[in-house]
Order: structure tokens, then C-alpha cells, then sequence
């Protein structure tokens, strides 16, 4: 037997919940194939499929690990449509989230309507109390949102093709490149209490004087005219954080999310390959198939569609592109970062530049990827404006460098001049993250600051971060239309405080190891901190 655990409205028998949110309901029921589970698992499954007795298999659009025995792969996610249906009677608005079970959990993500993904990762004694499901949920939502950017909603690419093979065989690349970056040997590694200062999900930026704005509005401005009497949009980062936008929000926080995972000079500096498509002409050629035979007969057959710049039929010039594939992707030497393939059997050369859907800006995009040091710029160049299609892209790239090349060394030099290093915003007694989600930015301690705390100090915050977690979750259903704030100090068993508090929608997470023993020094610390660095957005009114 095992404990679930989902918000409801109203309990298991029918009883009302407590005034001021939903309640956490347990309830007993048998999970046999979840303990047959060796490890994590992840799965994408769709409820519109599959319904007729002996089509079960057709449900399944990815799982992760692919060589877990069919059976198994059924078992899973037959118990998890269950337990969905089932929350469904008591809580028809609400989405099932999480369930704990003795030696599993089970994390829940509705990335569209009826198209579910769901992680299970096995519990070990010792680290049983430093699984945070919103940390996993965010690897779903992360994950989601990446995929659509390049290959548009799951949804439509099953609408086009009914037999899902072509979805599938996407799915199954890309979704594996995105998870090599958990993986140790055959396992995931998943976020756990050491990533309690973390925050998924969010943009870091850089704040930068107003001598230096000026020069970055005068290189976006540059940035914006390079296709004729077409205005380009752009994203500036220096080194990690990001320094200007133009793109919505959302749209902003995909790309981003996606340049630090593979297009920043960090992320880069593990490939030594170099090369210049100015060298080898206008089209880099590919050496990579997809790895699913299905996805790749699909992509032989869609080879017509290769002009389709609908969100399920972008990507049909691009099949054989996987920009996740960490090894494949290289500065040449002229600067621009792209994919060094080469040839296919399936369509030959491979266009040099992948083309995005964004959902928010509901446009689809060419990605130019330059690089000059350590200042990385993401061009965006509409699709509908380009009738030669990587031709235009090559235009596009000789006129950022005959054009803005002066606007980015400046720009680059006074960013470095005025930047503290990898500590700059590293507060001294202080470990914490602080975000903004409505406006998805955060600002944490460096990396290095963070691993000096204890692991009684780690657990502690990354066991406070779940409980707040869950009510958030809670007031939320209550009332979605208003935040509502909490703060919380705690001792943790090495004396450190743990404090977390949430005002006006932005959220303040911080441990402090050496410090008074009294709860007015912990609130003074707070006091200090707001003051000084978030505009007194978390003081005492």
C-alpha cells in the first residue's frame, strides 16, 4: 500500500476542506509496478489514444528508459491514467501533481490538454526526505516547453500524422538529449536537496549601469535592422545572465533556458571543434540519423513538406537536427555557433539554422547564434521574411559583421570592465535565492558559496522549499486571482536558520549558519537584506 497525495476541494469522503485552500487527502492503494521500478523513469503518454481493448501500446509516446520491458512500460502508465481519472471525480479543474508512495514518487505534469508526463523516481533511505516535486516538475515543464520552441505542441505533430510515429520519433531524440545531462552511468541523477538554491524556470539577469544600457539599446537597435525593413528581435547574455531582450516573456525564458544549456561559452567549452560556415558554404552537412526508425521513416516520408512552416511541420527541412546534442554544437571561427553535421541518406545537407516556434510572439523564427567572447547573441529572424531560407540567413549574418561588430566589442569590453566574476552577487552570511515568479527572474548565491553550507542546512531549506511548495499549491486553487504571503524561521539541527518569505508575489529563500540564536536576529538578517538588495520588498511594513 502507499500514501497519495493530491489537492482536492473536497476530501476522499466528500467532507469539506478547511476554509482557506485545498486539503492533502491519503489515501491506501496497492502499487505493484511501481516496486518493480529500478530507478527513475520518465513517460509521455496520451489519453485520447489507446482506448480500445489491445491498442493500449498505442498511448505511449516516449519512455525513458527505452529498454524497459513493454509490459512494465504499460503497467506505469495504466496506473498513472488511473490515479488521474480517479483525482478527476474529487477535483475536475484540478491536475493530479504528485504521489508518495514508500518507495516511489510519482510526479505529474498536464503539458497539453489530455497529453500527460509523468516522473517516477525511486526513494532511497537516505535521501528519501530531499525529493522536492516542484524541483521535478520543473525538469517536465523545462523539458515541454524546449521541445515545442523547436518542433511546435505534441498535439499538432499527432494531429498531422495520426499514427504518432513521426511525434514519437522526436520525442524519443530529443527528449533522450535532454536528459543526458541528468544521467551517470545508466541512472538519472535528479535535482535534490543540494539544488535547494536553484530555481528552474526562471531568467538570471545582469544589471548593468546606465552608461552600459545605452550601449546595449544603441547594439539592439543594430541588431533589429539587419534584414532590411524587417525588425529582428534579439537576446544579449553575458556570460550566464542575460543583459537585454526583445522577446516576450515566455519566448524570452526558452531561448534562454536553452542558450545556457548548450550555447553560452560554459556550455561550449567542453567541445574543441571549430569550423567557419563561411569556409564550407551555406550548408553544413549532417552525420546523425534519428536514432528511432520510426522517426526517421516518418522524416523520409514527410521529405514533401519540407517548405511547411506550420508549428507540426517546421522542423521537416530540420529532422536530422538535434540541438540538444551537446557534442554537435561548436563556435567556428568567424564567431557564429551552430551544428557541425554532415551528410544524410534520409534529405542530404541539413540547413545551418534551426527554425523556433514561439507560442507567446505566435511567429515562427530563424535562431542566428553569435559569439565574441563572452558575450553571446541570440538573433531571431522571421521565417515568412525569408524566401531563400539559409540564404538569407547568410545575409543576414554578413550584415551583423559589417554592421554591429564595433557595437558588440564595446558593449563586451564594458560588460567585462564592470563585471565582479562568478561572486558578484555573492552577499557575505547570506546563502539564498531570490525570485520573482510572475515575472520569472531570480538571483541566487554562486554555486561556490552555496556547496559551504552544511547538509543539515541544505536539508532543512530544501525540506521547508517542499512544504511551501504545497501551499502555494493550495492557496492557489483557493484563490488563483491573489498571492498570498507567508514567512517561515526555522533551526535547523546545526543551528542555522532557514528562512523562507514570500510577499507581494516575489519569493525569498536564505540559510544563515553563523548567526544569533534569538528569532529577532533572524528577522533583522531578513530586515538587513530586503533593504539593501530587493528595494525592501520583503521589510516590515
Amino acid at each position: 500500500s502507499a500514501r497519495r497525495l493530491f489537492q482536492s476541494p473536497r476530501s476522499a469522503t466528500g467532507a469539506d476542506c478547511p476554509a482557506g485552500g485545498s486539503s492533502v487527502v491519503s489515501v491506501k492503494m496497492g502499487l505493484s509496478s511501481a516496486a518493480e521500478i529500478d530507478g527513475a523513469q520518465l513517460c509521455i503518454f496520451d489519453l485520447r489514444r489507446g482506448q480500445q481493448e489491445g491498442q493500449e501500446l498505442d498511448k505511449i509516446l516516449f519512455f525513458h528508459p527505452a529498454d524497459c520491458p513493454i509490459l512494465l512500460q504499460l503497467s506505469v502508465i495504466g496506473l498513472c491514467e488511473g490515479i488521474i481519472t480517479f483525482t478527476r471525480i474529487f477535483s475536475p479543474e484540478d491536475d493530479c501533481e504528485v504521489i508518495e508512495s514508500d518507495k516511489h514518487c510519482h510526479v505529474f505534469y498536464q503539458a497539453e490538454p489530455d497529453i500527460w508526463m509523468v516522473l517516477v523516481v525511486q526513494k532511497i533511505k537516505d535521501n528519501e526526505s530531499t525529493l522536492r516535486f516542484g524541483a521535478l516538475q520543473g525538469i517536465l515543464k523545462e523539458s515541454h516547453s524546449l521541445f515545442a520552441m523547436f518542433h511546435g505542441p505534441i498535439r499538432t505533430l499527432l494531429d498531422r500524422q495520426p499514427s504518432a510515429e513521426f511525434a514519437r520519433g522526436h520525442l524519443h531524440t530529443f527528449v533522450t538529449d535532454y536528459l543526458s545531462d541528468f544521467s551517470v552511468g545508466k541512472k538519472l541523477q535528479l535535482p535534490t536537496y543540494r539544488d535547494s538554491l536553484t530555481e528552474r524556470g526562471t531568467v538570471q539577469m545582469l544589471t548593468v549601469s546606465r552608461e552600459v544600457a545605452l550601449e546595449v539599446q544603441s547594439l539592439t537597435t543594430v541588431l533589429g535592422s539587419c534584414l532590411r525593413n524587417v525588425i529582428c528581435q534579439s537576446i544579449v547574455l553575458f556570460e550566464d545572465l542575460l543583459v537585454s531582450t526583445t522577446l516576450p516573456l515566455d519566448d524570452t525564458l526558452n531561448l534562454y533556458t536553452y542558450a545556457i544549456l548548450r550555447l553560452t561559452p560554459s556550455a561550449l567549452s567542453s567541445n574543441g571543434n571549430s569550423w567557419s560556415y563561411l569556409r564550407k558554404g551555406g550548408y553544413v552537412n549532417a552525420d546523425t540519423t534519428l536514432s528511432s526508425a520510426n522517426g526517421a521513416a516518418a522524416a523520409e516520408r514527410y521529405n514533401s513538406r519540407s517548405r511547411d512552416t506550420s508549428p507540426g511541420g517546421q522542423n521537416q527541412m530540420h529532422h536530422n537536427f538535434r540541438p540538444l546534442q551537446r557534442e554537435k554544437l561548436s563556435k567556428g571561427k568567424d564567431g557564429f555557433v551552430a551544428a557541425d553535421f554532415a551528410t544524410t541518406e534520409i534529405r542530404g545537407a541539413v540547413p545551418l539554422n534551426p527554425i523556433l516556434w514561439f507560442h507567446q510572439a505566435e511567429e515562427r523564427m530563424y535562431l542566428c547564434v553569435y559569439q565574441h567572447k563572452n558575450l553571446t547573441i541570440l538573433l531571431v529572424i522571421p521565417a515568412s521574411s525569408l524566401i531563400n531560407g539559409e540564404e538569407g540567413i547568410a545575409h543576414v549574418k554578413r550584415h551583423l559583421l559589417e554592421n554591429a561588430s564595433q557595437n558588440i566589442v564595446t558593449v563586451e569590453q564594458k560588460l567585462s570592465r564592470g563585471w565582479g566574476g562568478e561572486n558578484a552577487y555573492h552577499v557575505g552570511g547570506y546563502r539564498y535565492i531570490l525570485s520573482d515568479p510572475n515575472r520569472k527572474v531570480s538571483r541566487a548565491s554562486p554555486p561556490g558559496k552555496v556547496i559551504t553550507l552544511s547538509k543539515d542546512s541544505l536539508l532543512a531549506l530544501n525540506r521547508l522549499r517542499g512544504e511551501i511548495d504545497l501551499e502555494k499549491s493550495r492557496a492557489k486553487r483557493s484563490d488563483p486571482t491573489h498571492d498570498k504571503d507567508y514567512e517561515v524561521c526555522i533551526r535547523a539541527k546545526n543551528n542555522a536558520w532557514i528562512i523562507a518569505k514570500i510577499s507581494r508575489g516575489k519569493e525569498l529563500y536564505m540559510a544563515i549558519e553563523k548567526g544569533g540564536e534569538t528569532l529577532l536576529y533572524a528577522s533583522t538578517a531578513v530586515e538587513k537584506f530586503s533593504n539593501r538588495y530587493c528595494e525592501g520588498a520583503f521589510s516590515a511594513d
